[in-house]
């Protein structure tokens, strides 16, 4: 069987409709859709079937000779048998390589699955075979773009709505760890009504984001050059720390000045030209990005993206000895006075 390039969304389809292969290899950064898959694998067999004919197995408990082994059994008073390798990332990639002469040859009456959560799969072997014998998946980190429309589509399977700057808070907030973030929606789901809308008051009740003090308003403000409200949101930050990690502001900033430089670039500045050139499934960010382009020419903006490598630099201790929250205000104070000097050595 050739080895198939498929969506998370058609690969749990295929499982909970019994169309089942000998083999999948499941790999990637994002352990969400790991985990996901791998719960559905868990359920393939009726509860009378389980156990006799699953196996949960750890590459860091077996050798890849007992897998084997058990893969080549035939099922007990059933159709087939599953058996799933978990941790394959933490074991030598010389040793789950020799698993490739399973994979080669696998057995019709077994469904092997070979697990390498948050990590790429390894073993030269075993993946040429997994491409031509198997079903190979791999979990990509999302990217910021997309985060939205995961957030969008996670709450509305969750029967709920969720307003634009909700969408923002939590994704600013949280970034692209989906395991913490879906968690977080699970929690609201199971408190609000069937129906409700995600505000951003309810995101600061339930999930402890500030709707005023966080980086989507922090965006907003630098967007318009409100610099007062910059500075309350800076000295904010420096006096809740914890739950303000500045690593997670400095992307939001990087972001939105990203965009604003493809947005001076991009031929077509309609709202459907910039929607496309940015990536956005809606309009409502370009708001910010108009606000943005009023406030900063292109050279401002290059400066700007410039200052933010600098902090990123300085705040890790590489050419200053300053506490990254007095840095941060400096850092504020130069993207509201950039001139756009791109002479800056």
């Amino acid at each position: 069987m050739a080895a198939a390039a498929v969506t998370f969304d058609s690969l749990r389809q295929q499982i909970r409709q019994g169309k089942l292969a000998p083999v999948y290899l499941l790999h990637g950064e994002e352990g969400y859709y790991v985990d996901e898959l791998v719960k559905d694998f868990e359920n393939v067999l009726p509860e009378a079937d389980k156990e006799f004919n699953q196996y949960i197995l750890y590459a860091t408990q077996v050798q890849p000779g007992q897998v084997m082994d058990i893969c080549s059994r035939y099922p007990m008073m059933a159709e087939r048998q599953v058996v799933i390798l978990k941790e394959a990332q933490a074991v030598r990639a010389d040793q789950i390589n020799r698993l490739y002469k399973y994979v080669q040859n696998p057995s019709p009456t077994t469904v092997l699955v070979i697990v390498f959560r948050g990590d790429k799969a390894k073993g030269k072997e075993l993946l040429a075979a997994a491409k031509s014998k198997a079903v190979v998946f791999e979990s990509k980190k999302p990217t910021e773009w997309q985060l939205p429309a995961l957030i969008n589509g996670y709450v509305k399977q969750k029967g709920l709505t969720a307003d634009a700057k909700s969408v923002e808070m939590l994704r600013d907030f949280i970034g692209a760890d989906l395991s913490h973030m879906f968690n977080e929606i699970d929690k609201l789901a199971s408190l609000l009504p069937a129906g409700a809308m995600i505000t951003p008051d309810i995101v600061e009740k339930n999930i402890g984001i500030s709707k005023d003090f966080n980086s989507f308003e922090l965006v907003d403000a630098l967007s318009g050059k409100d610099a007062a409200k910059v500075m309350r949101i800076a000295n904010y930050f420096a006096s809740n720390p914890k739950a303000n990690p500045l690593v997670m502001t400095t992307s939001a900033l990087f972001n939105f000045f990203s965009d604003l430089l493809v947005a001076y670039y991009a031929k077509d500045k309609t709202d459907q030209g910039l929607m496309a050139a940015l990536g956005l499934k809606s309009a409502y960010p370009l708001r910010r990005v108009r606000a943005g382009m009023r406030s900063y020419n292109a050279f401002q903006v290059i400066e700007a993206i410039w200052a933010l490598r600098q902090f990123d630099v300085r705040s890790k201790g590489n050419g200053s000895r300053q506490n990254e929250h007095a840095l941060f205000r400096e850092l504020m104070f130069h993207l509201l006075t950039a001139p756009g000097d791109l002479g800056i050595k």
